[in-house]
């Protein structure tokens, strides 16, 4: 297996990558989810920072978290809200991890010791990115009121881990076959 570094250039299926995981998540943050509180969704965009971070590692699966989450502001309307984009791209760094922690999806290599970092990373960036730093960029830099800024990120947050979690999980486990089977991979 070859080691993977955090900073690694960004070719071509990178770029494309991100942008196409920016655009999906804009499109599934608005029309992909079940309203759970106030401006905060039950939403499938939760599975882009999964797979774009499998593929592409903690930067691209936090680029695309980042400008998808303001693509979705545009798309929706709803005005410009840097502290949910800041916060969705922090999450989108932990859940990307997955690379950095031995987790080779596109070499097919997915198992439980990786399967309990990548549930560890996924809660840590919810509780880091949307639960402490979304909260705090409103109170300090929009003048949210504290307590409607915490119930909306800290229901955010079992959302996401169903969605990053529930389903995640298994396509993980399913991308990683899919690709160990076209690599004639075996287990010694």
């Amino acid at each position: 297996m070859k080691k993977y570094k955090i900073l690694r250039p960004w070719d071509t299926k990178t770029v494309v990558g991100v942008a196409i995981g920016a655009a999906l998540y804009a499109v599934l943050m608005n029309y992909g989810g079940i309203r759970v509180f106030t401006n905060t969704s039950l939403t499938t965009a939760m599975i882009v920072p999964v797979i774009v971070g499998a593929l592409f590692g903690p930067l691209p699966a936090a680029a695309a978290c980042g400008f998808g989450n303001i693509l979705a502001d545009l798309i929706g309307a709803w005005g410009f809200w840097f502290d949910w984009s800041i916060g969705n791209a922090v999450m989108g760094f932990f859940v990307g991890m997955l690379p950095v922690y031995g987790a080779k999806i596109e070499e097919g290599f997915f198992e439980r010791k990786q399967i309990l970092l990548y549930i560890l990373w996924v809660a840590v960036g919810n509780v880091v990115g949307i639960g402490l730093v979304t909260p705090f960029i409103t109170m300090n830099f929009y003048s949210g009121e504290m307590e409607v800024t915490f119930m909306q990120a800290w229901s955010a947050i079992p959302s996401n881990l169903v969605i990053q979690l529930v389903v995640g999980i298994p396509l993980l486990i399913a991308m990683a076959k899919r690709h160990a089977s076209h690599q004639n991979l075996t287990k010694e």
